[in-house]
């Protein structure tokens, strides 16, 4: 049967990560059809120089789609089917901020974890809700698929704020990592993996992973990881690790997996089970940020004026990537039916046996029309619930703090995160963090 064509607007124009969605969805487009593509950011000159290079793209590989790339939230929202939503609030400048401040004070620099994500999420939640409100005025029956940081803290943001909202929250870090597993196990690629998992997003374990026949990959793979972490032979098929940064958090995945040897680990727990290591690893004057400023944007930025200047993209080294392929295989999900069984960021509801029915987890669940439903992976070891107790009561007070303009509630929330040695540290970053957010975040009481 013939599959209905979808219009998508991709909320992030302006992205480095925008092009190869583009891509992504044009090279699907047989699983999912479109009849419109609209990039919307609220930066015209940042979304112009790759709304050209993707205006080039789909002009010349599927010249069928009609392409808009708009500043006006009418135009961008109007007559959708799915928001594919993935902003920076901020862009990579306060990126830079969230790292260095907490370096300067000795506690770990990242932009979703600790100190800097919180900031980042006190930045990311109007700007979330603002996008759920354009889609639900302009075409109130779409979808949005979140892909915007630090999505824990959004998606306990949007669950408060916009419960009805019709968003799901997602990550493609799990996605990457089982890339690099299913190279270790020698499967083809991370589709031939059925897994078990439970957490928050970027704060999770694997208690299960089996191949479509059911046979148990642990085994195998726990011998690897104690030695190797997440790092294989030949890693040809995970771009990340073509990246120094990201082949030592792989590396360090193995020091991670000794704290609970029962369980695969995600590798952002490093940051909270190892942050004097992190921290004695970074350089407070040069963080991840200036690397995406200094080569990823600078690389994206000048292919997409090639492209823009050569009115041709046949021969252009953009592709599409992990999150790109996961969003399409969601959207795919919801608009036919497909029943995909996919992580993601979801109110607990009993998922997780033994933790509160308000956190918002992230465990496998089956997508179709319907939406999704949360599989049960039932009660989890002391040592992981009480790690997401704690992380979550932090996140919670985060939503707090910008809820009620509480100074007093984000103080909390930082003293309260795992990578923060003591509450005068935290007051001490929470104050630089105050000064530095001070056109984004709502004035603290």
């Amino acid at each position: 049967m013939e599959r209905v064509k979808q219009s998508v607007v991709i909320a992030g124009g302006g992205s480095t990560y925008t092009a190869g969605i583009v891509m992504m969805l044009i090279e699907n487009r047989d699983k999912f059809p479109l009849r419109k593509l609209k990039l919307y950011d609220n930066d015209k000159n940042r979304q112009e120089i790759i709304a050209k290079a993707c205006e080039v793209i789909v002009k010349e590989r599927a010249p069928e789609i009609e392409f808009v790339a708009t500043t006006d939230p009418q135009i961008a929202f109007s007559d959708v089917d799915f928001v594919m939503a993935h902003i920076r609030a901020g862009g990579l400048k306060m990126r830079e901020m969230d790292e260095k401040i907490p370096l300067k004070y000795g506690v770990v620099g990242q932009e979703t974890c600790g100190p800097g994500g919180i900031a980042y999420g006190m930045r990311s939640i109007p700007a979330v809700i603002e996008l759920i409100d354009f889609m639900e005025k302009y075409s109130p029956n779409a979808w949005m698929l979140n892909y915007s940081n630090p999505a824990s803290i959004v998606a306990e943001a949007t669950k408060r704020f916009r419960p009805k909202s019709k968003i799901i929250n997602i990550c493609d870090m799990p996605i990457a990592i089982k890339k690099s597993l299913a190279t270790i196990l020698g499967l083809k690629n991370e589709n031939d993996i059925v897994d078990r998992y439970y957490g928050l997003n970027h704060f999770g374990w694997w208690s299960e992973l089996r191949d479509k026949d059911g046979n148990d990959l642990m085994p195998k793979l726990k011998e690897h990881v104690k030695q190797f972490g997440y790092v294989a032979k030949t890693n040809e098929e995970n771009p990340l690790l073509n990246e120094s940064s990201w082949m030592d958090t792989f590396k360090k995945a193995k020091d991670v997996y000794a704290v609970d040897p029962e369980t695969i680990p995600s590798t952002y727990l490093k940051y909270y089970l190892y942050p004097d290591y992190v921290v004695e690893h970074s350089n407070p004057n040069y963080t991840r940020a200036n690397e995406v400023m200094d080569y990823r944007e600078k690389n994206i930025f000048a292919e997409c004026k090639r492209i823009a200047e050569n009115n041709s993209a046949k021969d252009t080294n953009i592709e599409a990537g992990e999150h790109a392929e996961f969003i399409v295989q969601l959207a795919k999900a919801l608009a036919y039916n497909t029943h995909e069984r996919m992580l993601l960021i979801v109110e607990n509801n009993g998922a997780i046996a033994n933790l509160g029915d308000d956190v918002m987890v992230e465990v496998p669940c089956i997508v179709s029309k319907r939406g999704y439903e949360p599989l049960s992976m039932g009660k989890i070891p002391t040592f992981q619930k009480g790690m997401i107790e704690q992380q979550v009561a932090s996140e919670k007070l985060v939503v707090d703090a910008f809820e009620y303009k509480s100074y007093q509630k984000l103080w909390q929330a930082i003293t309260l995160s795992k990578t923060v040695p003591s509450a005068k540290v935290a007051k001490d970053i929470l104050d630089d963090l105050i000064e530095a957010n001070k056109d984004f975040w709502p004035t603290l009481q």
